[in-house]
């Protein structure tokens, strides 16, 4: 099924926080993409992000290394911790996006899928809409999915087509999780050719751990925003290839389509325990992103992009 091509940007949008919607020129300092302050899921026993004080000793550190925006990934049923969200926001000065959707099966218990599967969207659009837990939380600012290896199950397209559902309702941003980056026409396919969702309201992640230049051009030119979220520990093995593919789609014109962010899973990848930690994304994965590219369009992918890609003109 064709792609549609990448439209313009709405003229104005906002960028919903879990203290209220900002415009994207109120944001200041540096945005990772794409992280985690608490996550819990079977998959990972033992190794919950899941402490309120680190979680807050892990933004302190961020925002003296210039961070500014953090992007909350970890979507329904895998301890988001809602309410801490807004603490730790308002004590650090760091903004923090959350988010709704759902992940790959795998990561929840058997009952928690067989309570929510009857009607997602409207999940979806609650905790968007209302908020986290009821009017009483936080409203998310993005919807989180999740794809297979190589493709799509029959549960990764019910979530998708329900994230669809709540995008049109809403114009939440879509941010998909890439199983080792695979995936991403077939993402691109579902959503943006089946679903009707505008592409440049689509965030890929996980790229970087799929490193195929010609899938990412192709993404990039349907108008999809494309991250990259490989320094943390856990997923290491394609990150000395980063900058390399960056400097391809900077050179092929899609500088404005990039964003950067950490993916730290695991209590033992924050930077106190070794990190390196959501401070990494803002200091040191940039230096060394400018030693290949221009600083200009590092920054823009720490800044500007991110402000775009997940602000939106809101329905509701």
């Amino acid at each position: 099924m064709a792609i549609p091509r990448r439209l313009a940007e709405p003229p104005s949008a906002a960028l919903r926080t879990v203290l209220g919607d900002l415009p994207p020129a109120a944001l200041e300092g540096r945005c990772d993409a794409h992280d985690h302050l608490f996550l819990a899921s079977p998959q990972l026993p033992g190794q919950e992000l899941d402490d309120p004080a680190a979680a807050a000793a892990e933004l302190r550190a961020f925002k003296e290394a210039g961070g500014g925006t953090v992007m909350q990934w970890t979507p329904h049923g895998m301890g988001r911790r809602a309410a801490e969200l807004v603490r730790l926001s308002r004590a650090t000065g760091v903004r923090i996006v959350a988010a709704t959707g759902l992940h790959q099966a795998a990561h929840y218990a058997p009952d928690l899928l067989d309570r929510v599967r009857g009607d997602l969207a409207a999940l979806f659009v609650a905790e968007l809409t209302e908020g986290i837990g009821g009017p009483e939380g936080p409203r998310a600012g993005l919807i989180k999915v999740a794809g297979g290896f190589h493709g799509l199950d029959a549960h990764a397209r019910h979530t998708f087509a329900a994230a669809a559902e709540a995008h049109h309702a809403t114009g939440a941003a879509i941010a998909v999780h890439l199983e080792l980056g695979t995936g991403a026409l077939d993402v691109l396919d579902l959503l943006c050719g089946t679903a009707g969702v505008a592409p440049q309201h689509v965030v890929l992640g996980h790229l970087n751990r799929s490193p195929e230049a010609a899938v990412h051009r192709t993404a990039a030119e349907a108008g999809a925003y494309l991250a990259f979220d490989g320094p943390s520990r856990a997923h290491h093995a394609t990150d000395w290839r980063l900058p390399d593919a960056l400097a391809a789609l900077v050179d092929a014109g899609f500088g404005d389509r990039l964003l950067l962010g950490g993916d730290t899973t695991t209590a033992a990848a924050r930077s106190a325990a070794g990190g390196p930690g959501l401070p990494y994304v803002v200091s040191g994965l940039a230096r060394r992103l400018s030693l290949t590219l221009e600083t200009a369009a590092v920054e823009r992918m720490l800044t500007d992009n991110p402000a775009r890609a997940f602000a939106t003109e809101w329905r509701a």
